[in-house]
């Protein structure tokens, strides 16, 4: 196998190569003209092959110049992409988040546009779970969070929500088109795992008196029975926030005025010592704020 040459005499070729000009190659690289020369001869003796015809005006590639000038030029283009990537002043600074697949697709993803366009130096690495209590990941900075406190780790409460009834246009006018919260109680109810008692919870804060509601489905996330109910059929309980994008596109309705403010809500964990970088601050200000704005 023969030897890789000396990374000089290949940056000589290139340029040489791409200009069609010793000349030219050199005045790009600050060199004479007769070093160029030189270090294309030291290149071709090491390779034993002619890469350039020397004309009488100039030079021009022989054919197997023609095919070695097309790798080492791209492999010239490779070291510099990576270089740029890896040390450039333009690199972006990594923020690595997780949060569950309804908060993730229905709070957080029709917001981060506006997160870009004020920090396009900052990119978010966005994944979901559907339960998670515990940083199981390597390299996750912030994990979003519904429940309590976690003792483990530097947490920021994002707010108290509430819960409402809310069902498609179709299927509210399917219920008559004002349905009373009894009303709602007692058609299909879409329950979600871990809400279970939140009708009942609504029946006693507001003294209504429901009937315990007969589930029609249950889904393990907010975001699949928004989906379900906004295809035309059913009720369910769920959060305001979740709620909301749904609500704006016509998709959903709250029927009645009563809400049911949830001992539970989300928090911002920071594992270990993220939360002292500046970008990690940077998204959590702007997480705390986008939840000012939406509870």
């Amino acid at each position: 196998m023969t030897d890789l040459p000396h990374v000089t005499w290949l940056k000589a070729f290139e340029a040489a190569a791409r200009l069609n000009s010793f000349s030219a190659a050199a005045e790009e690289l600050g060199l004479t003209p007769a070093a160029i020369s030189q270090q294309i001869r030291l290149l071709e003796k090491h390779l034993n092959a002619q890469l350039f015809k020397r004309l009488p005006r100039g030079v021009a590639l022989t054919g197997t110049g023609q095919a070695y000038a097309q790798p080492i030029r791209k492999s010239f283009n490779d070291m510099q992409l990576a270089t740029a990537g890896l040390f450039g002043k333009q690199r972006k600074r990594v923020v690595r988040v997780r949060a569950s697949i309804s908060c993730a697709a229905l709070v957080l993803a029709p917001q981060l546009a506006r997160f870009q366009v004020v920090h396009p130096d900052i990119l978010i690495k966005l994944t979901t779970s559907i339960w998670a209590n515990r940083f199981d990941e390597e390299g996750l900075d912030i994990d979003i969070r519904y429940g309590g406190d976690w003792q483990d780790s530097e947490t920021l409460h994002l707010g108290h929500e509430n819960a409402v009834p809310v069902c498609s246009p179709a299927y509210l006018q399917n219920l008559g088109g004002s349905p009373t919260i009894h009303d709602l109680a007692g058609a299909d109810v879409v329950q979600i795992f871990g809400s279970e008692t939140d009708w009942g919870r609504l029946s006693d804060l507001h003294g209504l008196n429901l009937q315990s509601p007969t589930d029609w489905l249950k889904a393990d996330s907010s975001l699949l029975a928004l989906q379900t109910i906004a295809a035309g059929h059913g009720v369910t309980m769920v959060l305001e926030s979740f709620a909301k994008q749904y609500v704006e596109q016509g998709l959903v309705v709250t029927p009645t005025p009563f809400k049911l403010p949830k001992r539970r809500s989300h928090y911002v964990v920071m594992n270990d010592r993220a939360g002292q970088r500046e970008e990690v601050k940077t998204f959590c200000n702007w997480l705390m704020s986008l939840y000012q704005e939406i509870l």
